[in-house]
């Protein structure tokens, strides 16, 4: 079941559908909403795929994309070698991250949120240089 919090927070959005996908960095799935895939998307079309690592790359992020909408209900089927491949089982966390939604397994997600990791240096390295006034 989508959460009702994340459905009402995309508004309109959420009726175009979404595309599961693994994430790349940690053991969970991504659920981007259609305009954040399009958006990934167009930067993989500008990588020059005679490159072999370009090629891996994009081959590696496309790998398991697979395109999902809500039902009637606010549900959608998570593809069985995703929720495999993330350990997806009864109990799950489901959590915004910016512009995508990850799907946890929760026990698998709390362990990932207690690691032990020096916050204010990674927002200083991370967030250091961006400016959060009028663009």
């Amino acid at each position: 079941m989508f959460p009702a919090g994340l459905k009402k927070q995309l508004g309109t959005e959420a009726e175009k559908g979404f595309v599961v996908n693994r994430n790349l960095h940690a053991d969970c799935l991504v659920v981007y909403p259609i305009g954040e895939w399009e958006k990934l998307n167009h930067g993989l079309r500008r990588l020059n795929r005679l490159i072999k690592k370009n090629d891996d790359f994009v081959r590696r992020v496309m790998g398991g994309a697979t395109p999902v909408s809500l039902d009637g209900v606010g549900r959608f089927l998570v593809p069985k070698p995703l929720a495999s491949s993330a350990e997806i089982a009864k109990e799950v966390a489901v959590v915004g991250s910016g512009g995508v939604i990850e799907i946890w397994n929760k026990s698998k997600r709390t362990n990932a949120m207690s690691e032990d990791i020096d916050i204010e240096a990674l927002a200083e390295e991370v967030m250091g240089d961006v400016s959060f006034g009028d663009e």
